[in-house]
């Protein structure tokens, strides 16, 4: 079974979005963590819908591309899935040691998963905020279909790679967060990952994952939006989604219509969100949230962060995944870093699994 939350030593992050290809890689420096490596490609249009791999030449190749422009020769890699696949919950079982655990969730999780639990893949992780009853502990369980781990492990071997870990986008989001920044242990804050076709909700509690969802919205949206309602291709769509423009009869032009379009499709970003938040403080003790902090590419879009703010009345911020990785100047463009950076998320917190980190 290949593991959803043990951490290899020695890897390589691989972040395959539906939108862009990252790799990245890390090495330890005297501050905790260095940039080694770090590389993305874009890829075309429906070569991954909803999670699918539909077009698996194209991944292998883009893969390859990137591995051979920076010069990566580390085998082992760490990527990671999310979507209606993969299923997260927080569960109450009766204390127990970790192998009687391992030996008792494949017939407990049968309640909890809404697929067949022959078709799936499941690992679990003891929470280190057990509840006050000494004879209860809480589990967190991570299940995801056996097809689709295995499609990402078929793509990545034939990209000459060693798939190690299978992780799961909010967790890769979350342990990014925990290196990047100090978090009230009292508070509770939420990681938003806003991709191409999928926006990633963790809510963390004491440092511990206490609500998971993933909803499919993101930055197709607004692309899809923009080419039907101004009949512009794909390419321009992609540029005016984030404050880019278009050239017409040699003049670069911003339509007038573009902020409104741009404007709807928040608001829907933002209802959805709020939507998962109402729900998990209508289920939860705790019915106070610090801050959210945004990641993903569709994180950049104008207004944005605005708008979520605005509907949740919370302070929101993007997050910065080189926050606290150290970055030498003369290998990277620290202006090309801070524009990707929440791109990144992602791909930064694949690369900090290392063996034995549990």
């Amino acid at each position: 079974m290949v593991s959803l939350f043990s951490r290899p030593k020695g890897t390589v992050g691989l972040d395959i979005g539906s939108s862009y290809i990252k790799v990245l890689e890390l090495g330890p420096s005297k501050g905790g963590h260095g940039l080694v490596n770090f590389g993305m490609k874009k890829l075309p249009p429906e070569a991954i819908v909803d999670g699918a791999l539909m077009n698996s030449n194209v991944i292998v190749e883009s893969i390859r591309e990137l591995l051979q422009t920076h010069r990566i020769r580390t085998k082992d890699v760490v990527t990671s899935v999310s979507g209606h696949s993969v299923i997260i919950k927080k569960i109450n079982m009766p204390a127990m040691s970790r192998e009687e655990l391992e030996e008792s969730i494949q017939w407990e999780a049968e309640q909890y998963i809404p697929f067949d639990i022959n078709d799936v893949n499941i690992d679990v992780q003891i929470l280190s905020n057990a509840g006050s009853d000494s004879e209860q502990m809480e589990v967190l369980l991570a299940a995801a279909k056996k097809d689709m781990i295995n499609d990402y492990v078929a793509i990545i071997q034939e990209a000459g790679l060693n798939p190690v870990v299978i992780d799961v986008d909010s967790f890769a989001v979350e342990n990014m967060f925990e290196v990047n920044y100090d978090v009230d242990p009292g508070q509770t804050v939420v990681l938003v990952n806003i991709g191409a076709s999928i926006v990633n909700i963790n809510v963390l509690r004491g440092g511990a994952t206490a609500f998971t969802r993933d909803i499919t919205l993101g930055g197709n949206q607004y692309t899809e939006e923009i080419q039907k309602q101004l009949n512009v291709s794909y390419e321009e769509a992609e540029a005016l989604k984030i404050g880019g423009e278009i050239i017409r009869d040699a003049q670069a032009v911003v339509p007038e219509e573009v902020q409104g379009i741009i404007q709807n499709v928040s608001d829907n970003v933002a209802t959805e969100i709020q939507r998962s938040l109402d729900f998990y403080t209508a289920t939860s003790s705790e019915d106070r949230i610090s801050k959210i902090y945004l990641s993903g590419g569709s994180a950049r879009i104008p207004g944005l962060t605005r708008t979520i703010q605005a509907r949740s009345s919370v302070d929101v911020e993007i997050v910065n995944p080189f926050r606290r990785i150290e970055i030498d100047e003369r290998n990277f463009n620290v202006g090309f870093l801070n524009e990707v950076a929440p791109m990144a998320a992602v791909a930064v917190g694949l690369a900090l699994r290392k063996a034995g980190d549990k």
